[in-house]
């Protein structure tokens, strides 16, 4: 008994997982996805930057394959179950309650992946994330 209570309570200070449901991520992802390209696998957008569903560049591919397994070319991001993977790769090394201090939300998820690692703290993402919050709210 004591072992179960020791692992359960390390797990509890230990962690840095999201704080978020697996439902609440699916969920701003999707409307990431909706906002970024209206979920169109084929789309390229800041001057040919950008790539896929999610709009991911290039550095943000390699950031989040530099603490992942997931493998893979950059041109995979145009599928959306490995941008998927890329995205969730990036916001478990960024979006974590150790990292912010804090339990992570879905505007942390959005203004991270629009502003980058600090995009949380910028200002300049707000107008972002209300985006992504109004088809949060449609749905």
């Amino acid at each position: 008994m004591i072992a179960k209570t020791t692992i359960i309570i390390s797990l509890m200070f230990c962690s840095t997982a999201m704080a978020l449901t697996d439902k609440e991520l699916t969920d701003v992802l999707t409307a990431i996805r909706t906002v970024e390209s209206n979920n169109n696998p084929s789309a390229v957008g800041d001057n040919g930057n950008a790539i896929g569903v999610y709009q991911i560049w290039k550095s943000y591919w390699k950031d989040a394959r530099q603490t992942s397994s997931i493998g893979g070319v950059y041109n995979d991001c145009f599928t959306p179950d490995y941008a998927d993977r890329v995205v969730r790769a990036y916001m478990k090394r960024y979006a974590t309650e150790k990292r912010l201090g804090r339990e992570v939300t879905q505007e942390d998820i959005a203004r991270i992946h629009n502003g980058g690692p600090n995009g949380y703290k910028k200002s300049a993402t707000v107008k972002y994330w209300k985006k992504v919050q109004k088809v949060l709210n449609d749905r």
